[in-house]
């Protein structure tokens, strides 16, 4: 999958004019690539058009207009879309008391690295965003990928079954993806 191009990016008033249709299209499609993953996190599987859309919605929120930050926010989000054999996403950690979301947070620590996807008879496994050095708790937002076989990507492309689970001693979970999330996915990769 290709990266956000600066040539895709928008001046602010020329996303104001486009801004209720393209939010309208992210957003539904944002809906068949989210899960849930156990009732305390929601796991977005990102793409191309994902990525576009945050980066839009930073300018816009931030006011960015310097080329030299507008660079920085489309270097910063294009992390999010995934390579060519690979999955990506954004899992939230969701609590909703505050005392219980830090309790959480620190006996999820080392949650990074538990996450994975199975499809076609193999699971692989989260390769974790490297920047959350902590070891005495974890974030309530992760951005992970998932490197997967040729086959695998084959398997998605026919919309197998996808699984995705997590696997922490304070956590645990697996879901079959809806067949709307695989196909999706699938399109990512078509």
């Amino acid at each position: 999958m290709k990266p956000v191009s600066r040539s895709e990016v928008l001046d602010l008033g020329a996303y104001e004019q486009i801004r209720e249709r393209f939010r309208a299209r992210v957003i539904d499609e944002k809906k068949r690539r989210r899960v849930r993953l156990g009732p305390n996190m929601t796991v977005l599987f990102e793409n191309h058009d994902t990525a576009l859309f945050q980066i839009q919605e930073m300018l816009r929120t931030e006011r960015i207009t310097a080329e030299k930050a507008v660079l920085h926010e489309i270097e910063t989000y294009n992390e999010l879309v995934p390579g060519d054999a690979e999955l990506s996403a954004t899992i939230f950690v969701e609590y909703d008391e505050r005392t219980e979301r830090e309790a959480m947070l620190e006996r999820l620590a080392g949650l990074e690295d538990k996450f994975y996807v199975s499809v076609g008879g193999q699971r692989f496994p989260v390769v974790p965003d490297a920047r959350n050095d902590r070891h005495d708790r974890t974030t309530a937002v992760h951005y992970v990928k998932f490197p997967l076989s040729p086959e695998a990507v084959s398997a998605i492309r026919d919309k197998q079954v996808v699984r995705l689970g997590v696997d922490h001693p304070a956590y645990r979970g697996e879901v079959e993806l809806p067949a709307t999330t695989v196909a999706a996915l699938a399109e990512d990769f078509s």
